[in-house]
């Protein structure tokens, strides 16, 4: 599965997604811009796209809520450790409250995974941070066996970027 991602004007995006009702693209509108969400199993239908691999996932993405992208920069040595992490991970997001979906986006043209997270809304997105399931997964964080300790497989500082789906209707 491949998903690719774009960013413009909201009115331009809009105008693509509305060219190809039979994809599963969802339009997201953020504080410094709009972005387009294609996964598909073939090829992007956008001229210029981020083009990711879908390493782990779970729910279907929706058109819908509230969603945060975690851009995490790992160096080429990297890559296996960091995705061995995530395709063992425990798994309970997926039954917190508000969730709707995630993929662990494998990059084909940079360094940076992107960690796509889709909640309800931004409620959902927040609680989940001060839940059971969030400590689990970074539990070894700060410890000898956490991230943060072990060989730097990072290239870069990671950051977020949060979006909403508006409501059409």
């Amino acid at each position: 599965m491949n998903v690719y991602i774009t960013n413009g004007t909201y009115d331009f995006l809009k105008t693509i997604q509305t060219k190809h009702t039979a994809e599963k693209i969802v339009l997201m509108e953020g504080t410094d811009g709009a972005a387009l969400v294609h996964e598909t199993n073939g090829k992007s239908v956008f001229e210029s796209p981020r083009r990711y691999e879908v390493v782990d996932g779970a729910g279907n993405i929706e058109d819908r809520g509230y969603v945060v992208l975690n851009n995490i920069p790992v160096t080429d040595e990297g890559r296996p450790l960091f995705e061995h992490r995530f395709k063992n991970r425990a798994g309970a997001i997926e039954n917190e409250p508000g969730f709707i979906s995630m993929r662990v986006l494998r990059p084909l043209d940079s360094d940076t995974y992107v960690v796509f997270a889709q909640w309800e809304d931004v409620k959902a997105f927040d609680n989940w941070k001060t839940s059971d399931a969030f400590n689990h997964a970074h539990k070894k964080r700060g410890t000898q066996e956490g991230p943060d300790k072990q060989p730097n497989i990072f290239s870069g500082p990671s950051y977020l970027k949060t979006y909403t789906i508006p409501n059409e209707d």
